[in-house]
């Protein structure tokens, strides 16, 4: 499905998600254990990622000139976004290549914004609309031998890195090839789709619509008192009420995946909000003695609890992630230390390869 979500009366901005349409500020029609030697590696198998998509569905509501502009058959499955701006060139925008392709030499008309919009049809409580959209089967094999581990994995990264496309993928494994009970909150439809009918990339797991962005905290725990679930997935994460109830959830034994604003573990652990889903920041005054053995200032900064998420995933790019054990990175960085992590990626040829204890490089500011 995909989303279209407008702001300003003319103008629309963009979102990545490939079951998602963002018109928005401007219009954006998105297409989408074991102790093992400090320098060991892996590799696997190439990586199958097919894509399956409802493009012609997405091109129906584009203004007939700019239709054939965008079916180039040689990046349709790169195609992330088409931006409409009213008085600007309209942009198709691609995976992998900076900036935009102009589609044509004249420049976006009001009339032509307010075609698309009556193509799109209502708009939600989050001034999104969806159609059908893309979804990319084996996004999710980076991690599918973290999935059988049955523990909570968060994603963080920045928009438009396929952090929602990684847990639509994971909630069809969990519930196809699992075989697990899988229910996913889904705000903005960006998961499962905006018709009656969940897509069909989400597999045999459950979709819980959710009538107002406000209220997906209590569709989260509505998710668990009713529903019996195994697996609760979860995308955009962003106030406090919805870290409790990631909190409550994991607390009552269900898996719990799902995506956060931020972009590192670190800006997780100072989000005043978000900072308890791996584990919160207190400060701790010491004793004299204590602070002497420690080498350290008499005021500290510890962990208040055991992270709500075990496993935390930076998604640096769509093919390179850092895997944290989020309790051990989280107390190394508050003594100002830098973890050891995992970093998966797939080479040129799509295969996985893993390296694991490797320090950890902090994003360039």
């Amino acid at each position: 499905m995909g989303a279209i979500c407008p702001v300003g009366a003319h103008s629309y901005f963009p979102s990545s998600s490939p079951l998602r349409t963002t018109l928005r500020g401007r219009t954006s029609l998105s297409a989408g254990g074991l102790r093992l030697p400090r320098s060991w590696s892996c590799r696997s198998s190439p990586t199958q990622l097919a894509v399956h998509d409802d493009l012609d569905s997405l091109l129906a509501v584009l203004p007939e000139d700019l239709r054939q502009d965008v079916v180039d058959a040689s990046k349709r499955s790169s195609l992330v976004e088409i931006i409409l701006d009213l008085g600007r060139l309209p942009e198709a925008r691609y995976v992998g290549e900076n900036g935009g392709e102009a589609l044509r030499r004249s420049e976006v008309t009001e009339k032509e914004l307010e075609y698309v919009l009556h193509a799109v049809g209502g708009f939600l409580g989050d001034n999104r609309a969806g159609i059908p959209g893309r979804a990319v089967h084996g996004a999710v094999n980076m991690i599918s031998d973290l999935l059988s581990y049955a523990k909570n994995i968060l994603f963080v990264g920045r928009p438009g890195v396929g952090k929602t496309t990684t847990i639509r993928e994971a909630a069809r494994v969990l519930s196809n090839e699992l075989f697990k009970r899988v229910v996913i909150v889904d705000t903005s439809n960006e998961i499962g789709g905006d018709g009656d009918v969940p897509h069909p990339a989400i597999g045999r797991a459950r979709r819980l619509q959710v009538p107002n962005p406000s209220l997906q905290h209590r569709v989260m725990i509505e998710a668990v008192e009713n529903h019996m679930p195994e697996v609760v997935i979860v995308d955009e994460i962003s106030t406090e009420a919805e870290a409790s109830a990631c909190q409550s959830i994991a607390a009552r034994g269900v898996m719990l995946i799902g995506t956060a604003h931020g972009e590192t573990i670190e800006s997780v652990m100072k989000n005043r909000s978000l900072s308890k889903l791996v584990g919160g920041v207190q400060a701790v005054v010491l004793g004299d003695e204590e602070a002497r053995i420690r080498g350290c200032q008499k005021i500290v900064l510890e962990r208040k609890t055991l992270p709500t998420f075990p496993f935390l995933i930076e998604m640096r790019e769509r093919h390179y992630w850092i895997l944290h054990h989020t309790e051990k990175s989280v107390d190394k960085l508050m003594l100002g230390k830098l973890p050891l992590v995992e970093v998966r990626r797939l080479d040129d040829q799509l295969k996985l390869v893993v390296e694991r204890w490797s320090p950890y490089s902090r994003m360039d500011c």
